[in-house]
């Protein structure tokens, strides 16, 4: 199947200006396309890997994708999809925030190919370099006010307020748009669906300064079908940089996806072959138990964002902590697997079992700790204790250090010993 056929199965297509026309110009030769991507953080997360995986179909399909870094636009801040004003970045931030999301984006497309390489471009060094009057006088003759006011992303802000600063957000991004058409040929912007209003307002510009064609589309919003916000967890924001979010975290937020959801992430986030992701979805809907979908969801964005490394030890992690090997892990293994439970720091050689449990709040208390053991609740390293007089030594510790307490089966501490 074609690039756009391809999207519809994976239910990615979601507006489009002309699909006939545009198909037609796809099959006809490769285009060159730009997805833009604004430095708002330090790193990108799960919300931005749709369209950046976009990005790499069309390459795989022999075209041409920009990556276009917003080091001028996120200076100003796009106004879709929020109800008050976003905060102003000073400017060193936004360039040190740029070169991070920069190296990010060059992991996951192809630079060195010899018939459609990518390419990375920084809208700050044409818009960085422009005077007021110019721009005026040259770009922003082509926006009637009205036109701008009837785009949804400022519609939905006139109630709320907007400032000038966001509300010239449009002009900007379509002037992106143009600089791309004139400087490397680009006909097509590609987006989130909340971008839809600025892509078509490029379109137009092209169209109003050169008389060019271009073309446009944006992918779905990602929703979760219980309702949550999907790139969200109790722990946070699942970042694409593992310093931020650990590959295990990754590979866990994956693992967890909802029967509801996995299929319709497989075709979002994989390129697993349309009859591999309908043999997932007949093990779905046979043996939803066995959750193969979502182990082969897990194990492909993982790899996919960090590496086979970074997976085998994602996946040695998740083993040894759900099936008891937890004594197989190494110190920054243990770190990484248990960052986000409660952990308490022990001075001493040794420490009651019972006094342990209360100072760690594992058991609100003594007496209730004594029930734990007794009922055989607790596990240290993996092994069940239910002597209430043992004391925790140098022999309970992991690699010297670490204690991993379980309070039944899910609800794990760490105890970090200082001596």
């Amino acid at each position: 199947m074609d690039i756009l056929q391809d999207l519809e199965f994976r239910g990615m297509l979601y507006q489009i200006t002309d699909y006939d026309e545009l198909r037609q110009r796809l099959n006809s030769g490769p285009v060159t396309l730009y997805i833009g991507f604004d430095p708002t953080a330090d790193s990108l997360h799960v919300g931005s890997l749709l369209p950046i995986l976009g990005l790499r179909r069309f390459q795989l399909a022999g075209h041409k994708p920009i990556a276009l870094v917003g080091g001028g636009t996120g200076l100003i801040g796009d106004p879709s999809g929020k109800s008050s004003e976003r905060g102003l970045n000073p400017e060193e931030v936004v360039d040190e925030w740029t070169v991070k999301i920069r190296a990010q984006l060059e992991r996951f497309l192809d630079f060195n190919s010899p018939q459609n390489p990518a390419r990375i471009a920084n809208n700050y060094d044409w818009l960085g370099k422009q005077q007021v009057i110019t721009f005026l006088r040259d770009i922003g003759k082509y926006f009637p006010i009205g036109y701008m006011l009837s785009k949804d992303a400022v519609k939905s802000r006139l109630s709320t307020g907007i400032s000038y600063t966001e509300f010239s957000y449009m002009i900007l991004q379509s002037y992106d748009f143009l600089r791309l058409n004139e400087d490397y040929g680009c006909e097509m912007q590609a987006g989130g669906s909340d971008q839809w209003g600025n892509i078509t307002a490029g379109i137009d510009l092209i169209r109003r300064v050169s008389n060019r064609k271009a073309y446009g589309l944006t992918f779905p919003l990602v929703t979760k079908s219980d309702g949550t916000k999907f790139g969200k967890t109790e722990s946070g924001t699942i970042w694409l940089d593992p310093a931020k979010t650990t590959p295990y975290r990754f590979f866990q937020f994956w693992i967890n996806t909802d029967d509801r959801d996995v299929i319709k992430f497989i075709k979002y986030f994989t390129f697993l072959s349309r009859d591999e992701i309908i043999d997932l979805e007949k093990e779905v809907d046979e043996n939803p138990g066995k959750r193969e979908a979502q182990r082969v969801l897990a194990r492909e964005v993982t790899a996919l964002v960090h590496g086979k490394d970074a997976l085998s030890r994602a996946e040695k992690i998740s083993q040894a902590l759900f099936y008891g090997n937890v004594k197989d892990l190494m110190e920054d293994e243990i770190e990484e697997g248990l960052m986000d439970v409660p952990s308490v720091t022990i001075e001493g050689k040794e420490i009651g079992i019972v006094d342990l449990l209360v100072t760690a709040g594992i058991s609100p208390s003594r007496r209730q700790a004594r029930e734990d053991l007794k009922n055989r609740a607790i596990y240290i390293n993996d092994q069940c204790v239910t002597d209430i007089n043992k004391m925790l030594g140098l022999n309970d510790r992991l690699r010297e250090r670490y204690t991993v307490i379980r309070r039944g089966k899910k609800n794990y501490f760490l105890v970090k010993w200082l001596s």
